[in-house]
């Protein structure tokens, strides 16, 4: 019931913003999610990630058979693109395959499995296809906060994060100094942040197929919330990034044509019109709450794994202030934002507690104080930063330490060995 629930809210969500989308005269999730069926998709690794999440509930001969059937109608769809001359210009040359095998299990599940077998099908199903539309829906998000706030608030951000330093500029100074190879790196961790996450997910769920359930919770809960719940700040906060309102490809909506050599100058901040095609989508910075949702999930792994969700939380913080995408502290109340979100979802899968009320309470009231000292006082962050810039640290680290400390808690205890007692020796 709980599932049928859910997937009735997120069907419901789907037409509102298809509908809203329609309105800009753009179309929305479902109808680019459908468009992939038969043309090239906007992510074809995207769509192979979410099928390799629907396989964790297949046995390993269905996966090589899934496997084997998107690739050879990929195959198909390429000879046809060939003879018709039918060119790809944007997204992938590959990846309707996967999406065909997800649906096809759809149609499995519905009229070959009954009971608990299709029900666990249908649940792998709604993850993979879950992921791929997230892409969908988070596209339609920035098209509306474009569409729908016509000012930005990036001089109150810029002046406050001169409490910071503008790492932004000191970055983006960097990643220009290393050239096209570090930004080529930089750049690809940035793009394929939802397969770095499936990884994880697939370690994660990769006994779902012996034990025919889901656990309780995993990191495509917490990356599907995120993506959610963030955009709805961004209508909150609407803020562009610092490589458009102080750089070049702002073009005249630009305060200056100043980053990333020239940090701004600390002047009374005022909201700037923008134009409405740059996506509102910075405050707070989901890249970095994505990563660090990763960073979180990677840690009970092999080695190779914990190395792996470090490397891309440290390069996506790299990418988002090297590109110019985000300012400082965007990043922090990213963390933050990543830590309430994680420990709300932690809280409801365990039961909520005093200790997982006062963590979700803390993670919230931080983030909303953020928020509100960017807004309202910008000018004294500038003018002293040797205050302000380690209360934001300190700050962001209280919910850091307060996570650490509860879930570590919150984490079962293993079982003391037992050792046999001593029995009484015949003499």
């Amino acid at each position: 019931m709980l599932w049928a629930m859910a997937g009735v809210a997120v069907l419901g969500f789907l037409i509102m913003l298809e509908i809203a989308a329609r309105r800009y005269g753009m179309p929305g999730p479902i109808a680019n999610q459908a468009r992939e069926v038969l043309f090239a998709p906007k992510s074809g690794p995207l769509l192979y990630a979410g099928m390799a999440l629907m396989m964790v509930v297949l046995s390993w001969r269905q996966r090589l058979i899934a496997a084997g059937a998107a690739i050879g109608i990929d195959v198909a769809f390429s000879l046809v693109r060939w003879a018709i001359d039918a060119q790809v210009t944007e997204g992938h040359s590959f990846g309707n395959g996967a999406l065909w095998v997800i649906l096809g299990y759809a149609v499995i599940a519905v009229t070959r499995r009954t009971g608990r077998e299709r029900v666990l099908l249908l649940k792998g199903v709604g993850l993979g296809l879950l992921l791929v539309s997230g892409r969908k829906t988070g596209d339609t998000w920035l098209l509306i906060t474009s569409k729908t706030r016509p000012a930005v608030l990036d001089q109150y951000v810029a002046t406050a994060d001169h409490a910071l330093g503008n790492p932004s500029w000191l970055v983006g100074r960097i990643v220009k100094a290393t050239g096209p190879i570090g930004a080529h790196v930089l750049d690809y961790v940035y793009i394929q942040l939802a397969v770095a996450a499936v990884i994880v997910a697939l370690y994660q769920l990769r006994n779902v197929a012996v034990e025919r359930r889901f656990p309780g919770h995993h990191l495509v809960r917490t990356f599907l919330v995120i993506g959610l719940v963030g955009p709805a700040i961004y209508m909150i906060f609407p803020v562009v990034g610092p490589i458009f309102a102080y750089g070049a490809d702002g073009g005249h909506w630009a305060a200056a044509n100043l980053w990333p050599d020239t940090p701004p100058p600390i002047n009374t901040p005022h909201k700037m019109p923008f134009d409405e095609i740059t996506p509102r989508n910075c405050m707070p910075s989901l890249h970095t709450a994505w990563a660090t949702a990763i960073f979180l999930h990677s840690r009970k792994g092999p080695w190779i794994l914990r190395f792996a969700g470090a490397f891309w939380l440290i390069a996506t913080l790299g990418a988002t202030l090297g590109f110019g995408y985000h300012y400082g502290v965007d990043l922090v109340t990213g963390v933050v934002f990543a830590l309430t979100i994680e420990s709300a979802l932690r809280s409801l899968d365990r039961g909520w507690d005093r200790s997982g009320i006062q963590l979700v309470t803390h993670g919230a009231a931080v983030f909303a104080a953020l928020l509100m000292s960017y807004r309202y006082l910008p000018m004294e962050m500038a003018e002293h930063p040797l205050v302000s810039g380690p209360l934001l640290i300190l700050a962001m680290t209280s919910v850091v330490h307060g996570y650490v400390r509860t879930t570590k808690v919150w984490e079962p205890k293993a079982a003391p060995a037992r050792h046999p007692e001593p029995q009484p020796e015949l003499v």
